[in-house]
């Protein structure tokens, strides 16, 4: 199946809905995402109309999708600018660098290389930002999820030093890893 990678457009809001709920319903969902189907759900239109204008105009924030030939929406990736000193997601960067969330991918589409070029398309926009100039590009990973640390070393991503407990499960942590 060929895909199409692209940025996400405004208009796009209710496809994006779409999408997150179908990821937010996958059997690892409870420790791949901050955000519970239930909430996601609850959220009105304006919600998603807001986020996706903020995704599609790039600035510090920024969602691919891969877009089948028939306009089925098989996954997604979102990258967060952050500078030196702030995090959206976690203690304040030590340099400028991006993050890489909402990563998903249909279950009848995972096993053929569209997440490699999602990721493909996050570390291309990572890289060739202006400002911040980024030094290193990020993600973070729940212990419990092997399946995402597996793909995420796929794409050449390497573990850090870095962890930090799981917000809703302080027991449990989160590993960063980055290239």
């Amino acid at each position: 199946m060929e895909h199409v990678i692209r940025r996400v457009r405004a208009e796009e809001w209710a496809q994006a809905r779409d999408l997150r709920l179908a990821a937010l319903q996958d059997p690892l969902a409870p420790i791949a995402f901050y955000e519970s189907y239930e909430q996601a759900l609850g959220q009105p239109d304006s919600f998603w109309q807001e986020r996706t204008s903020s995704a599609a105009a790039g600035v510090d924030v920024v969602q691919f999708v891969a877009e089948a030939p028939d306009g089925r929406w098989d996954g997604t990736v979102s990258v967060l600018v952050e500078s030196k000193g702030n995090a959206r997601i976690g203690k304040p960067a030590p340099v400028d660098q991006t993050h890489v969330v909402g990563v998903f991918v249909r279950t009848e589409a995972r096993g053929s290389g569209l997440a490699a070029e999602l990721f493909r398309a996050a570390l291309d926009w990572s890289w060739a930002l202006d400002s911040p100039r980024v030094d290193r590009v990020r993600l973070l990973f729940h212990e419990d999820n092997e399946r995402a640390a597996a793909l995420y070393r796929k794409v050449g991503f390497v573990p850090s030093d870095d962890s930090a407990p799981v917000p809703e499960d302080p027991p449990a942590r989160e590993y960063e890893i980055r290239r």
